[in-house]
């Protein structure tokens, strides 16, 4: 089931920032209007009322998916900006980090391609992966940025996924009350591009 969001009422939004993310962007456990994508909305209809957010992210998402996607996307809503949550399901999975790195490269140069700025929302997986298999997942997203010339926003959970307060019961997905620290680490990237 795709999630798409639209900002309201905002007759005057001339430009769209599309996001494709996974259960954190997709506000898993909660309702629509607690998550962070949800809360960047209510943002930029104050201070970028020319963007409309489309929010088309999907819980369990891995990026063979979004990579399967995204083109549909790129036509229907011929976005500005594309923010790309993704790969912290593959890396759950096990997937090889170079075929993460491969499909997050290609989702990059598609959306370049057809002329939108791209920021890519790194992923961390838990230490019990393996040194090897953690360094080398989190390196998939600098060597894209590098390759690309894609903003690299910090971590999405830095400060929330070791709080057990902020974390779910499921130790995976932050709750409600973590959304808006979800929001703090990445806005400064996200409007440097906007």
């Amino acid at each position: 089931m795709c999630l798409l969001l639209a900002i309201p009422g905002v007759a005057h939004a001339e430009k769209t920032l599309l996001i494709l993310g996974d259960s954190i962007s997709a506000a898993y456990g909660m309702s629509l209007e607690q998550g962070w994508v949800s809360l960047l909305e209510q943002q930029l209809n104050t201070s970028h009322p020319e963007y409309r957010v489309i929010n088309a992210s999907i819980s369990g998402e891995t990026t063979g998916g979004g990579l399967r996607r995204l083109p549909g996307l790129l036509s229907q809503y011929a976005p500005n900006v594309l923010l790309i949550e993704l790969g912290g399901n593959d890396g759950l999975r096990g997937h090889p980090p170079a075929k993460i790195r491969d499909n997050l490269l290609r989702m990059a140069q598609l959306a370049q391609a057809s002329g939108a700025s791209v920021l890519l929302l790194p992923m961390e997986i838990p230490p019990n992966y393996g040194e090897r298999y953690t360094a080398a997942f989190r390196e998939s997203f600098n060597a894209v940025a590098d390759k690309t010339g894609a903003s690299l926003a910090p971590f999405i959970l830095d400060g929330v996924a070791t709080q057990t307060g902020l974390m779910q019961d499921d130790g995976i997905h932050p709750t409600a009350s973590a959304q808006p620290l979800l929001l703090q680490n990445i806005i400064d990237s996200l409007l440097e591009i906007l």
